[in-house]
């Protein structure tokens, strides 16, 4: 029987609200609830292990921002800017967003508090919401989650693959087998500029066949069309010129380093001259991670060179390398390769026998969880057997019970949950007698 609430059950008490919800969560978020937030935390918690052995440290900036800093990074006529952004005017009047990546707003902590000013390279790392206004799919949400690197100051070949290897080095530790790096590199400003032209007269067939304001989107960007979804285009694209025909010596030789530090690091690649990104900011390398555990939407993770953003938002020219991964992809993927089990510690569950025992249980839980123990107790007065089927629905292994008798005897009744079986234990002794049992 459905445990009674003033006369009423509580399954029928949770339908009668459901009826009355007035509140959702807002198309596009959702809500992280215990179990599943408990898979992010494991997940966050290895990625920041893992790249804080190379030297990262965290940064964290605000969820707003001003719009000019992405009007300036991405471009305003970039998607991002001008379709996705979440922009309002705020009671001075200023123009602000909730930020749609995390690179532009580290790069503008980075001067605002002059972190460059020994001339050292910079290594931070971030976790962060993002907010796009878009169409919610799988893998794609309004607001999104993303962990990122940004390595500072470094023109090297060997930074585009210190954040490559830390990349697929996080992915490996979570382990993942369908993750496949697809590496590219896209020049600089004057041979992108170069391919443009020769992409926009090859793409001039299939451009006819767009409406006029897809058309006009493609020519402000073609080499977006390279990576575009839509059947036409691949197979229109498939004999496309290549941008690494058109490479000048310099960003070709960065490029030739970085697959042999690669190739030197056992990081498996793929050259994929579809691979552009979607922000204006890229240069030289570029590159994706992907999955087809995902589908359509096959993009773990994406990052690259952006030599000229610092000097676009004010600063000097400062070289840059950056990476920023999905987390919602990430556990998506977790999911379909069945690698998204984490284990919850089973809590001790300390038990009142008596009135007079609820004084001390509170005491013990204190002492317990100093000593690194997960620990519940009732706190609503309920007798005895309620309190071991709360014991029970809480997944404990162990009831300790705390009663008269144990308050004389300074000890504790032990009673195994999966068995029955009791033993009476020291209260002295009893942090040992856990670790024996518990581990």
């Amino acid at each position: 029987m459905a445990h009674q609430v003033y006369g009423r059950s509580r399954i029928d008490l949770c339908v009668t609200i459901m009826d009355k919800m007035a509140y959702q969560a807002p198309r596009g978020t959702y809500d992280l609830l215990p179990a599943t937030a408990a898979k992010w935390r494991s997940a966050e918690s290895r990625f920041v292990e893992w790249v804080e052995k190379f030297g990262y440290g965290e940064i964290r900036t605000p969820m707003f921002e001003d719009s000019e800093l992405f009007i300036r990074s991405s471009g305003e006529e970039s998607e991002v800017v001008s379709k996705q952004m979440y922009r309002f005017k705020d009671m001075g009047d200023r123009d602000l967003c909730l930020k749609p990546e995390g690179t532009a707003p580290a790069i503008r902590a980075y001067l605002e508090h002059q972190m460059g000013q020994t001339g050292d390279v910079t290594r931070l790392w971030y976790f962060t919401h993002i907010f796009r206004y878009e169409r919610p799919q799988k893998g794609r949400n309004r607001q999104a989650h993303q962990l990122g690197l940004e390595l500072i100051g470094s023109p090297s070949p060997e930074a585009d693959a210190e954040i490559i290897e830390i990349t697929m080095g996080f992915y490996q530790l979570m382990g993942l087998r369908s993750a496949k790096l697809k590496l590219n590199s896209i020049g600089r400003t004057a041979t992108r500029q170069l391919f443009k032209e020769q992409l926009l007269k090859f793409a001039e067939p299939y451009l006819a066949t767009l409406e006029s304001e897809a058309r006009a989107k493609a020519e402000k960007n073609p080499m977006r069309l390279l990576d575009s979804k839509d059947p036409a285009a691949i197979d229109h694209f498939v004999s496309a010129p290549s941008i690494q025909d058109a490479l000048e010596p310099e960003s070709r030789a960065h490029f030739e380093r970085v697959q042999e530090l690669l190739h030197d690091a056992g990081v498996a690649f793929e050259v994929d001259p579809r691979i552009v990104r979607g922000l204006d900011y890229y240069s030289d390398t570029v590159f994706e991670v992907t999955s087809d555990a995902l589908g359509a939407q096959s993009s773990l993770c994406g990052g690259g060179r952006y030599d000229g953003l610092v000097k676009q938002l004010g600063g000097p020219e400062v070289p840059c390398v950056g990476v920023g991964c999905g987390v919602e992809r990430l556990h998506l993927v977790l999911e379909a390769e069945g690698l998204d089990h984490v284990t919850r510690p089973n809590p001790i569950f300390l038990v009142a026998a008596t009135d007079s025992a609820r004084q001390p249980i509170r005491e013990l839980a204190r002492r317990l969880r100093q000593q690194g123990w997960v620990v519940l107790y009732d706190l609503d007065g309920a007798n005895m057997k309620r309190q071991m089927k709360l014991a029970d629905r809480a997944s404990s292994r162990w009831a300790l019970i705390v009663g008269d008798d144990e308050l004389q005897q300074q000890a504790v009744t032990a009673r195994n949950l999966a068995d029955s079986q009791q033993t009476l234990v020291p209260m002295e002794g009893l942090p040992e007698w856990l670790t024996n049992q518990l581990g």
